[in-house]
């Protein structure tokens, strides 16, 4: 190595080096590429191709198109050297009306599709400025707005537009830098503009009422603002999560098909990718209830059906299409922008703040402009007035002299002028000395001092510059503001599943063989004490329904089976279905085993109450008479997988469950035809796997078929036995003995009557239903069924076929009728 060439080698710290050329990198991506400015709301490459077109197109760019082609040439060669694609695709973006609230050029040709088709090759499309568009540009003749020199300091671009509208709180913006990122939301014009006019007439609003003005985002694809939590952050903070949901409607066919028909979808979302996304889903069996999806879009909008299956509810599958699919998305808002060069976060307040300043200087500089022009002419002006009242002697003086230059001194030297009065006096036409012109002249003068004047006083007043912000606001607003396409649903921020489903009674039933389903209460009709009933459920020739339960559709179901596990699942989760449709298998819904089934289900309006889930009781009886007793609170984790709930002997199985506050009475009915009433008291409270306590002492054979929680002596204790009979008795004709006894009679039990089959604490206002085991179904007022001794028999409540039998009994109490 020679001795020059090592003095050509500098020794750096690399770490120091990469530190310090990573950020050189990260400001030039942040300020050059990334970020909008705050002013105009535009990035470099956006504000290039619009100052880009103006300059090749000028003010006539309304009557003709250019080929994009022409343009993203110009535009490269002079200002953008970064590719054609990226400047093709910024032009593009700034042309669809899906993308751009506001789009700043029109084009010609395919420019793409919602669907995320591609658009044309830049040589088949055609564009121009929008008429939005002039109202960011014009006055940027005027010296209204600094320029830089391009990438080769052969020409000058403006380093940010006049901007007469805020354009970033309007047509929103999005970008990824280096280290941060922006995403602002666009805005309705009509609004905004209202809203920066209540800033302009009090500087000193509150947030708080400065967006009564400016309600929402306002999104180029329309759609549900759902909830306005993320709204207020957004607005206070700069920052907050939006949630946007597809517009929707039912529809339904005289053949009975119904339709979900979306018809608005959120922004930015690709409309083909969602559908085929949906049917993807459809068909691994992670969306039920939808039979068929037709995009019958067209030009004049969006049109998406979802037909639905037979006695699928509608709720059900909505939610599970926003839950699952596009049709509901988060939009982040992080209102990141250019602040004199650097990232700065801002909130709403701060935005208008910014926009108002630059419109300030604009204006400010507009005016030097034509106030420097003013003068200009004024004084050329007093030169012909100062001439014109002697002009014999003003020809005398040119006619003397041998040239142009003399001529001009010789006026300048006798009537005291300036170089550039003596000049435009000597270009001055003969027609400017006649009588009418000299008149014109001396009025153009006079009103040009009053120009002057009012340039001057808007110069050194501020509120004289605000009311032209004001008024070029109000124009703008008349001619391009538009209603909202977004509207705004102010529910809950914190999106719950429950949201979207009406909190209406179902009755739940369940099979035999494990099918699950719920059903509109409203659907069972009342009849008289024995009638024939209405088909309840299809079911099996081996199957049949054997529990049901009736509940509200956002209610927790505490669902236990006979070997003692718990699983939680929300009322609205389980699937719909007609009073004829047997149902979908439990295994679909809950990780139950084969061998297990379900036995008891609860509902419990809110896991999430401490003082309800510390003062409540689960009782467990079993079909061998065990009884126990646990705190609520050892149940409210719903677990996925389940849990073990309660210990259950070998030879036995879970009977039923129930929720008490620790200070009813218990009866337990055999099938026997006996029952034994005692103090809940008497069973102290356990841990969440123990066995429990004897309950009653059972003779051989016989076994538990319900359990009564009761604290009310006016109530009446119903019995239905399996052929079909039924009482009511009341409850003080059971007296109160020690738990573990044999209990004494309640139902005279005979061929004719069968065995005991359930036991249900009731008053005058209660209903219950009855079903057998071949799936008829009976819905009763419990003042139908009089009162009689509980050593009776009873009265027939169902006529049964030959061979059928009883097969559950459910309660309905007041509450949901």
């Amino acid at each position: 190595m020679t001795e020059w060439s090592r003095e050509k080698i500098i020794h750096i710290d690399i770490e120091k080096e990469m530190s310090s050329a990573y950020i050189d990198y990260s400001m030039s991506v942040i300020v050059f590429r990334a970020l909008p400015d705050v002013r105009d709301g535009l990035k470099p490459v956006h504000r290039r191709i619009l100052y880009g077109i103006y300059e090749l197109l000028g003010k006539n760019n309304s009557n003709f198109y250019k080929k994009s082609a022409r343009i993203v040439g110009e535009i490269l060669g002079k200002y953008h050297p970064h590719g054609d694609v990226s400047i093709y695709d910024a032009m593009v973006r700034m042309a669809q009306n899906w993308s751009l609230r506001y789009p700043l050029i029109e084009g010609q040709g395919n420019f793409g599709s919602i669907d995320g088709d591609s658009p044309a090759a830049m040589r088949y499309t055609e564009i121009k400025l929008s008429n939005f568009s002039f109202e960011l540009i014009d006055d940027i003749d005027k010296d209204t707005v600094d320029f830089n020199f391009n990438f080769d300091d052969s020409l000058k671009e403006p380093v940010v537009l006049p901007s007469r509208f805020p354009n970033l709180i309007i047509n929103g913006s999005s970008g990824i830098a280096v280290g941060m990122a922006t995403n602002i939301p666009s805005h309705n014009l009509t609004e905004v503009v209202n809203g920066v006019i209540a800033y302009l007439s009090n500087n000193e609003i509150l947030l708080k009422d400065l967006i009564k003005n400016i309600t929402a985002p306002d999104f180029p694809t329309g759609g549900i603002i759902y909830g306005y939590q993320g709204v207020e952050d957004s607005f206070y903070t700069g920052r907050g999560r939006l949630i946007l949901r597809s517009k929707s409607n039912i529809e339904t066919l005289k053949s009975g098909k119904r339709f979900i028909v979306v018809t608005e979808i959120p922004y930015m979302v690709n409309k083909s990718l969602m559908i085929e996304r949906t049917a993807q889903l459809i068909n691994e069996k992670k969306i039920d209830g939808i039979l068929d999806i037709r995009d019958e879009s067209d030009k004049t909008g969006i049109r998406i059906m979802y037909e639905l299956k037979k006695d699928f509810s509608i709720d059900l599958v909505l939610n599970n299409l926003y839950k699952k699919t596009n049709l509901q998305i988060f939009f982040n808002v992080n209102n990141i922008t250019l602040v004199h060069g650097k990232p700065k976060l801002l909130n709403i307040r701060n935005l208008i703040e910014y926009f108002i300043l630059h419109r300030h200087n604009v204006i400010k500089r507009r005016v030097e402009f034509n106030l420097k022009n003013a003068n200009k002419k004024k004084h050329i002006l007093e030169g012909y007035l100062i001439v014109f009242n002697d002009l014999n002697r003003l020809i005398d003086i040119v006619r003397l002299n041998k040239n142009v230059s003399d001529a001009k001194s010789s006026i300048m030297k006798f009537y005291n002028l300036s170089d550039i009065q003596s000049m435009s006096i000597l270009n001055m036409k003969l027609q400017k000395i006649t009588n009418f012109e000299i008149k014109k002249i001396l009025k153009d003068y006079n009103e040009l001092k009053l120009f002057i004047k009012k340039f001057n006083n808007v110069l050194f007043f501020k509120s004289l510059r605000t009311n032209i912000i004001r008024d070029e606001l109000l124009y703008i607003q008349k001619f391009y503001g538009d209603k909202r396409r977004t509207s705004i649903n102010y529910a809950n921020d914190k999106f719950k599943e429950e949201d979207v489903f009406s909190n209406e009674k179902m009755v739940i039933t369940v099979s035999y063989k494990g099918y699950i389903k719920k059903t509109l209460l409203s659907e069972y009709r009342i009849q008289m004490r024995g009638g024939i009933g209405s088909k309840g459920v299809s079911v099996k020739k081996d199957d049949f329904t054997s529990y049901l339960f009736v509940s509200s559709n956002h209610d927790y179901l505490l669902i236990f089976t006979e070997n003692g596990r718990l699983y939680w699942k929300k009322v609205y989760n389980i699937p719909s279905g007609g009073k004829l449709s047997k149902g979908r298998s439990i295994q679909n819904l809950i990780s139950i085993n084969k061998d297990d089934k379900i036995k008891s289900i609860l509902r419990v309006k809110n896991l999430e109450d401490v003082n309800y889930i510390n003062n409540h009781y689960v009782v467990f009886c079993t079909e061998k008479g065990i009884i126990k007793k646990t705190l609520l609170k050892f149940y409210c984790k719903p677990r996925l997988s389940g849990i073990n709930a309660i210990k259950i002997n070998t030879n036995d199985k879970l009977l039923e469950v129930n929720i008490t506050k620790g200070d009813n009475n218990i009866i337990m009915a055999l099938r026997s035809g006996k029952a034994i009433h005692f103090y809940e008291k008497n069973v102290r409270s356990v841990g969440r796997i123990s066995l429990g306590v004897k309950g009653v002492t059972l003779s051989k054979d016989d076994k538990v078929v319900s359990m009564v929680i009761t604290n009310k002596v006016s109530d009446d204790l119903l019995v239905v036995s399996e052929n079909g009979f039924g009482k009511r008795s009341n409850i003080n004709d059971y007296r109160i003995t020690k738990r573990g006894c044999k209990g004494i009679k309640t139902m005279q039990v005979t061929n004719k009557t069968g065995l005991l089959v359930s036991a249900k604490c009731v008053s005058e206002s209660d209903e219950i239903m009855i079903i057998n085991k071949s799936g008829i179904i009976i819905r009763i007022s419990v003042s139908d069924i009089r009162i009689i001794g509980r050593d009776t028999q009873g009265v027939r409540l169902i006529r049964l076929q030959k061979d059928d039998k009883i097969s559950f009994v459910e309660k309905i109490e007041n509450i949901y009728k």
